[in-house]
């Protein structure tokens, strides 16, 4: 009986499973759907979103269903139902919402399609123009590693070489100059050409000339051909005017590094010059080291010769020498004292002699 509960417990669980997939796929379509006629309502002009009156739109349907119904719960049920079958699309209007948000899809496609085309052209010209510029870099790198930087490495010339690399930009700038000049006056008189032409077509306009459909046409293409010129030596100025302030760019972080590199050539020259006057010195100190180391060893040889030929005392001869030598210190030692009873006795009859003198009226006697 247990097996038999849990069998259909676990078969219920299924079916409502398949009953929640089931549910959910539906709302899937019905708010995509519902979605469809959001962008389709939004898309409708304000005006014709008025509603018509219930009255009107009601009919016969729900006056009968409204009489059939016996009481009040009923006859709401009756006029919701009404209301729900009034609001509801008939096949033909879903059909025909359908094909007109296809319609919008599709044009919104085309124009992203377009948007997406100008994004990508705009994207390959850009890659071109740095393809192009690329090529000038690397052919104007060339050219200043062969005129200029082979030139100073082989000289090995600061100054000339500062005032090559300074001619060489001024020469390229110079020649930007002239190419841009080019190009303005080319693109000022393809300008003149249009204002002609376009007073020309104005002249016959006002003659009462009538353009034939071919002239039309190969006037309109011979336009786009000028505008596309037009556009091409404007895309060609604006090129070479920023070529030419990267130039300029470059030419400073030169000049900077032109100025770096002399003030580091002079602290190198001030350093060698410190150098040089350490080394003089440093080679007046080794002369005068090797002076001393021929004075020591000469001294050494002495020292050596009087330490060969030195002979070691008998020891009775040193036991008498330094008997006497004590006797002599102490005989000194003697005397020393002897020396200082008799100043300190001379000083006592010195101080009683002046006393005497003082009591006597003299002045006081001076020990010698």
């Amino acid at each position: 009986m247990a097996e038999t509960v849990q069998d259909v417990s676990e078969a219920d669980k299924r079916h409502l499973v398949e009953l929640v997939k089931e549910l959910r796929r539906s709302n899937a379509v019905l708010r995509a759907e519902t979605d469809m006629y959001e962008r389709y309502i939004s898309r409708l002009d304000p005006r014709d979103l008025v509603p018509q009156p219930l009255s009107d739109s009601l009919g016969a349907a729900a006056a009968s269903q409204l009489e059939i119904g016996g009481g009040r719960g009923r006859k709401m049920k009756t006029r919701t139902t009404a209301l729900e079958q009034l609001q509801r699309l008939t096949l033909e209007q879903k059909c025909d919402v359908a094909q007109r948000e296809l319609d919008e899809t599709r044009e919104d496609l085309e124009k992203m399609k377009e948007s997406s085309e100008r994004v990508l052209h705009n994207y390959k010209a850009t890659l071109e123009e740095a393809d192009i510029r690329l090529v000038e870099v690397k052919k104007a790198s060339y050219e200043f590693d062969r005129d200029v930087a082979k030139v100073l490495r082989e000289k090995r010339g600061v100054m000339m070489g500062a005032e090559k690399v300074i001619r060489y930009f001024e020469d390229r700038m110079r020649a930007k100059d002239t190419l841009v000049e080019k190009l303005r006056l080319k693109n000022a008189a393809l300008h003149v050409q249009k204002r002609k032409l376009q007073l020309q077509l104005r002249q016959k306009e006002e003659m009462g000339e009538a353009l034939h459909e071919v002239d039309f046409q190969q006037l309109k293409i011979e336009n786009s051909q000028y505008l596309e010129r037009i556009d091409e030596r404007n895309q060609d100025l604006l090129r070479l005017k920023l070529l030419a302030g990267n130039t300029l760019q470059v030419l400073n972080s030169y000049k900077k590094k032109l100025q770096s590199m002399t003030c580091e050539s002079k602290l190198l020259s001030s350093d060698i010059a410190s150098r040089k006057e350490m080394l003089v010195k440093i080679e007046e100190e080794t002369l005068q080291a090797e002076e001393e180391r021929a004075k020591a060893e000469t001294l050494n040889r002495k020292l050596r010769g009087q330490l060969a030929d030195f002979r070691v005392p008998h020891v009775l001869q040193y036991i008498t020498a330094k008997a006497s030598h004590s006797q002599l210190e102490q005989s000194v030692r003697a005397w020393e004292r002897k020396v200082e009873i008799s100043e300190m006795a001379l000083k006592t009859h010195t101080k009683t002699w002046n006393k005497l003198k003082e009591a006597a009226g003299a002045g006081p006697v001076t020990a010698r």
